[in-house]
């Protein structure tokens, strides 16, 4: 898929909460092709401790609106600048990068998206993508709290929305691998984005029920083609890098104790 370098307009800042920013963004000419599962890299203007691209996740692309929509945790100084743009305001993307998750063949197949924290965001395009493929997909959304759980009127566009929170202030209490959906639906394939902890915890599931898991990682990148290997993560095949040959992986390729 062709990569582009553009410079995009900043459409509209949404300040979810103190934490969390949704950017929508558009360009003159049509947006470029992009798959779910793909992500973009930033570059941060106006910050003096951000050297680097940052990568965000696409979030969703709304083709109609010619619209781009990256969810943005502002934790560190290169993201908390993301959340002070205005609209107008012109945010230099490298884009689409990485592979994409799997689309199943079978339109009957049963799909359960597992998300945790900001790693929910890639799923919300997936989804779409799913429904316009015949398929309803399962969300299973996890948060610390109630003011963690993002975006549910969009994702419950595409699919059924399952939400587990550790205090138990949304959804049923605990981690997303103790929800009853799982008890309840026999899935085909599940995909999984956010802490490395929850994805492993979800692969092990996957794994001891003979489904076929994808998990899209969330290593420290810089260059987002291969070329700086700060993001390599350990395979059965070798070292190989989340940017580049990911960020989407079947969890048995890689080198996880599940």
């Amino acid at each position: 898929m062709k990569k582009y370098v553009l410079d995009l307009i900043v459409s509209s800042v949404d300040h979810i909460n103190d934490k969390y920013v949704l950017i929508k963004l558009t360009h003159a000419e049509k947006l470029p092709e992009m798959a779910p599962g793909q992500f973009v890299e930033i570059r941060i203007d106006g910050s003096a401790t951000t050297f680097l691209r940052r990568p965000i996740s696409i979030n969703f692309v709304d083709y109609q609106a010619n619209e781009l929509w990256l969810l943005v945790a502002a934790i560190g100084d290169g993201t908390r600048a993301l959340a002070q743009l205005k609209a107008g305001d012109k945010l230099n993307c490298m884009l689409p990068l990485g592979n994409t998750f799997t689309i199943p063949e079978n339109k009957d197949a049963k799909v359960l998206l597992v998300g945790g924290g900001v790693g929910v965001a890639p799923l919300l395009y997936f989804g779409k993508v799913l429904k316009d493929n015949g398929m309803t997909p399962v969300f299973l959304l996890g948060a610390r709290s109630a003011k963690d759980v993002l975006l549910l009127d969009e994702y419950r566009k595409y699919g059924e929305v399952c939400i587990t929170t550790e205090d138990g202030s949304e959804g049923e209490k605990g981690f997303v691998t103790n929800h009853s959906v799982l008890q309840r639906v026999r899935f085909d394939q599940i995909s999984t984005c956010g802490p490395k902890p929850m994805m492993v915890a979800v692969a092990k599931y996957a794994h001891s029920e003979g489904i076929c898991c994808e998990a899209s990682l969330e290593n420290k990148m810089a260059c987002g083609v291969g070329a700086c290997l700060c993001c390599v993560e350990g395979t059965k095949s070798g070292n190989l890098c989340v940017c580049k040959d990911g960020p989407v992986f079947n969890v048995n390729d890689l080198s996880w104790q599940i």
